[in-house]
């Protein structure tokens, strides 16, 4: 098995596989309403409905450096604003992180293992995930995907 088609095995199980882990992401969401996806049970901390929307951007924003090269923070912001926490709305957002997760996945799924060394971005930048390798990246992103599916877990309690 190619490399890729591992890391592609760990991006779909993370999502909505047999995660060795624990429940995948999709099931972490699974039976959240609206209500509960904007409360804010520690103040301080984002709500369910911010880290979905957080991880629309990124995954966005690795998207768009896999298929153009264009490493940056995302044009949303790292932290979009949510702009309607109408109970109608919360499917509309999962929705759109099935749609950006389905194109990741895709760009993802054109990557050869010969691209895995590339560099993205010229120097390491924190704030951008810039300065990587395209495998460094993907293995990203899957880290900080899973990283905020436990916040979501626990905020679900």
């Amino acid at each position: 098995m190619a490399e890729i088609e591992r890391i592609l095995d760990q991006f779909r199980r993370a999502y909505d596989g047999d995660a060795w882990y624990g429940p995948s992401i999709k099931d972490v969401l699974a039976g959240i309403s609206a209500d509960e996806a904007v409360a804010r049970p520690i103040p301080s901390a984002h709500n369910i409905w911010e880290i979905v929307l957080h991880m629309i951007a990124w995954e966005n924003a690795v998207r768009v450096r896999l298929q153009e090269g264009r490493v940056g923070v995302p044009g949303e912001g790292d932290w979009p604003a949510i702009e309607n926490t109408s109970e109608q709305a919360w499917p509309g957002a999962l929705d759109a992180f099935a749609r950006c997760h389905a194109a990741l996945e895709s760009a993802i799924s054109d990557i050869t293992d010969g691209r895995l060394d590339q560099w993205l971005g010229a120097e390491r930048n924190r704030e951008t995930g810039g300065g990587v390798s395209v495998y460094v990246t993907l293995h990203g992103i899957i880290q900080h995907d899973i990283y905020h599916a436990a916040q979501i877990a626990l905020l679900k309690k």
